[in-house]
């Protein structure tokens, strides 16, 4: 017992020594009130620390969750329909999310809308081509409008003699010149830093990551409390959307105009295909109550630039399984970006159009199928993608079909067809076997060969599709972590 005071007085004389316990020891001089402030920092500094411990442990477990997550690479050259087959995943699996972003894509789709207006307007300016009235014997210089558009399947391109502009033609031009102001205002306003360069492109672009939907939400929220008070039984609206039903009728007039399908159809101008076409749906999306549906959103075309991550959670099939797809720039100068998400890729869809007779809008001197086969096989012998899962997509089907229906011969632009019939079973057949025959000797270990025929703007086609690559993709994935 004796020695117990002696071993506490050691103790405390350690403490007394310790350079940190010294450094702790409040102050012998300190007031109530110096007390009372030196508590409340001890209490917050311990309060942060637990903070910065729960953010550690959570970054953990997300990461631990990214690490068991379903990753797939959307890959293909521009305009092969990647952020359309995005969509589709969404619209299959996670409908809830697609659908609570209607507003935001609303305006993608007026947007689309008024460009695909943009090259009669422009052409009208200059006085060669008649638009909005029932005109006959018209017609317009083709070779000008050889260029309003790279994207079009063009079967000829014979020049048209001028004519002149009616009064009628001149009175229509300026009712709808005003589509161009407002549209052009909106893209400044969305997309400030890609303004120049969206209306350069002729359609309508985004920054991967920049928040768009976000700021268009807000900015059609702020034009609507700006239009209280202006509207009737309709309710309130924004002003695009004022605008476009304004001029319904001059649109629809302009497009149904036989003048000016007629002068489509001598350029082979197939406007029809163009990514993002409405201008057949007029009547239904330049109305003050228009909603866009499932299919709409779908064939809406916005342009990507750079690489974008899309986490969604499974909300049919394989519920609650988290799934991250990367949505990637498909024009050549994106290319070189690509390889660090190739990193722990569970799979990777590319889509490869059939496209055997058009060129890249970024380089006219390069077959587009050619440039597909030309990346499928990088694609195949990357030793980074040793291990995932390739699915190609033969996508826009619909095109190649018109194509053919057309008599536009593959022999003319790949040789090595030869003589073969000139339809769409022994022209997939072709095209499926030699992207089989690269896939079998490049890849650097053996692996199955997916293949699959899709028009990802026919989303009823393209869902049951998906559900067979999910499927698929989920079993390659659990078998990879060792699950099964």
């Amino acid at each position: 017992m004796a020695k117990g005071p002696t071993h506490f007085k050691e103790s405390q004389d350690e403490r007394q020594d310790d350079p940190l316990a010294k450094a702790l020891q409040p102050p012998s001089d300190e007031s109530p009130e110096q007390r009372v402030r030196r508590e409340q920092q001890q209490r917050e500094a311990t309060r942060v620390s637990l903070q910065i411990d729960e953010g550690i442990q959570e970054a953990k477990k997300a990461y631990d969750r990214r690490k068991k997550a379903v990753k797939i690479l959307l890959l293909g050259q521009a305009e092969s329909g990647k952020s359309t087959t995005l969509k589709n995943f969404q619209l299959a699996f996670s409908p809830a999310h697609f659908r609570n972003e209607r507003l935001a894509w609303r305006t993608i789709i007026q947007l689309n809308f008024i460009r695909q207006t943009q090259p009669q307007l422009s052409e009208k300016a200059r006085g060669k081509l008649p638009m909005g009235a029932p005109a006959a014997n018209t017609s317009a210089n083709g070779k000008k409008a050889a260029h309003t558009s790279t994207r079009s399947i063009r079967f000829s391109a014979q020049p048209q003699a001028n004519v002149a502009l009616t009064d009628v033609h001149r009175r229509t031009r300026t009712r709808l010149l005003p589509l161009l102001a407002i549209e052009a205002d909106l893209t400044r306003k969305l997309f400030p830093e890609l303004a120049a360069a969206t209306l350069k492109l002729r359609e309508v672009c985004v920054r991967a990551g920049n928040g768009w939907k976000d700021v268009l939400v807000k900015l059609q929220k702020e034009q609507q409390e700006k239009q209280k008070g202006k509207m009737n039984d309709a309710g309130t609206t924004d002003e695009l959307t004022t605008m476009l039903d304004s001029f319904r009728d001059d649109i629809i007039s302009l497009w149904e105009d036989q003048a000016v399908r007629a002068v489509l159809k001598r350029r082979g101008v197939r406007m029809q295909d163009m990514p993002g076409f409405f201008l057949n749906d007029a009547a239904r999306v330049a109305t003050l109550t228009y909603a866009p549906t499932d299919d709409d959103i779908v064939r809406a075309r916005l342009r990507t630039l750079g690489v974008e991550e899309h986490r969604f959670t499974m909300e049919s099939g394989a519920s609650g399984s988290e799934w991250y797809i990367y949505d990637v720039g498909g024009s050549k100068s994106m290319r070189p970006h690509w390889i660090p998400y190739f990193d722990d890729v569970q799979a990777i869809i590319f889509l490869a159009p059939l496209a055997f007779n058009l060129m890249l809008e970024e380089d006219a001197k390069i077959n587009r199928l050619e440039d597909s086969i030309t990346l499928w096989r990088e694609i195949c012998s990357n030793v980074l993608l040793e291990h995932a899962t390739l699915i190609l997509f033969f996508n826009k089907m619909d095109i190649l079909q018109a194509t053919l229906a057309a008599s536009i011969r593959v022999a003319k632009y790949v040789p090595s067809y030869g003589d073969q019939p000139n339809d769409v079973q022994h022209v997939v057949k072709y095209f499926r076997d030699k992207f089989r025959g690269y896939h079998k000797r490049l890849s650097p270990k053996p692996r199955p060969f997916y293949c699959h025929e899709t028009s990802v703007i026919d989303t009823r086609a393209t869902a049951v599709i998906l559900v067979g690559v999910r499927e698929g993709i989920l079993r390659a994935h659990l078998q990879s972590v060792n699950v099964i």
